[in-house]
């Protein structure tokens, strides 16, 4: 499958230091001492939503103050988000941390959107969001496809991408180190 240029061809919306390197270091810091449960995955016609041959991650539960704050500063791109998808936005979802250390990852998928799905809070997904909190890993690129094209995004401290929720994408194996993202919708 040939790469393509990536942003433009799969629509991509790229913030740079959407957290500061700074911010992203004291909430890395707080998420590598919070609770944490295996991150869920939803499949049609499955029981249970732990499913570690499709999605191995960890979903990392820090203070709800900093969990208030995170969805504060994502429902401000909201206007953004609007004009460069050329659509009207509702809300945004709650935001879920992520860990993904040596050898996590998630399989190909699409997040929603998509009348595929038996669950309605997926189907009612319109674009994604994914913020890199460090850059201090290898592998674990998150990448793109269609039909015809392919694009690996390698992590950058403080990015903030967006994407049409029907997109399909994966999240590569980890090879080494630790990476911590915030990932949400908005509907």
């Amino acid at each position: 499958m040939p790469k393509s240029d990536g942003p433009a061809h799969f629509h991509l919306f790229l913030l740079r230091n959407f957290l500061d390197p700074d911010h992203c270091a004291r909430l890395t810091a707080e998420l590598d001492s919070a609770p944490t449960t295996r991150a869920p995955v939803y499949l049609e016609g499955v029981e249970g939503t732990i499913h570690e041959t499709v999605r191995k991650t960890a979903s990392l539960h820090p203070a709800r103050n900093t969990v208030r704050k995170i969805k504060r500063r994502l429902s401000s791109q909201k206007s953004a988000l609007d004009e460069h998808f050329g659509t009207s936005l509702k809300d945004c979802e709650r935001p879920q941390f992520l860990r993904y250390e040596t050898g996590d990852f998630f399989v190909r998928h699409q997040d929603g959107n998509t009348d595929q799905l038996d669950f309605d809070h997926l189907r009612a997904r319109r674009v994604s969001i994914v913020v890199f909190l460090n850059d201090s890993f290898s592998g674990g690129s998150l990448t793109f496809y269609d039909r015809r094209k392919k694009y690996g995004l390698a992590g950058e401290t403080g990015l903030l991408v967006a994407f049409k929720a029907d997109t399909v994408h994966e999240v590569l194996p980890v090879t080494s180190g630790k990476r911590f993202t915030i990932i949400s919708w908005f509907r």
